[in-house]
């Protein structure tokens, strides 16, 4: 691959992450003790005993809600990152499993894919 390429899918996985991390920031916390890890904020009312079961009920779902979508964007922000080592490393676009190269055209679609389509089948 060529540098004007990879420095093209460079600068769409840093804003790719920086997008990520921003999202993250909204709810959640970045875990100090372990790389990569964020925390989903528990609700303050939900700290201060809230009296309205209502309402427990709600913030209860919103942060299991919070959750799941901690999970996705960790995923997300992990795959990212890995794509970005693989530049910095000289091995990027290199399918993981089949060891081929990643076509232009799927790394343009998605910079932080891992594997082939042949592979991902």
């Amino acid at each position: 691959m060529n540098k004007e390429f990879l420095d093209k899918q460079q600068a769409a996985l840093q804003k790719q992450k920086d997008r990520l991390e921003q999202e993250l920031g909204t709810f959640a916390t970045k875990d100090p003790s372990l790389k990569g890890d964020w925390d989903t904020k528990f609700p303050v009312e939900m700290t201060q005993g809230s009296n309205d079961p209502e309402e427990a009920a709600g913030q209860v779902e919103e942060y299991s809600t919070e959750l799941e979508t901690e999970f996705t964007l960790e995923t997300q922000l992990k795959d990212v990152q890995t794509a970005l080592e693989k530049i910095s490393k000289g091995v990027y676009g290199i399918c993981e499993k089949c060891n081929q190269p990643i076509s232009r055209e799927r790394l343009e679609a998605s910079p932080e894919a891992s594997i082939c389509l042949n592979c991902q089948k």
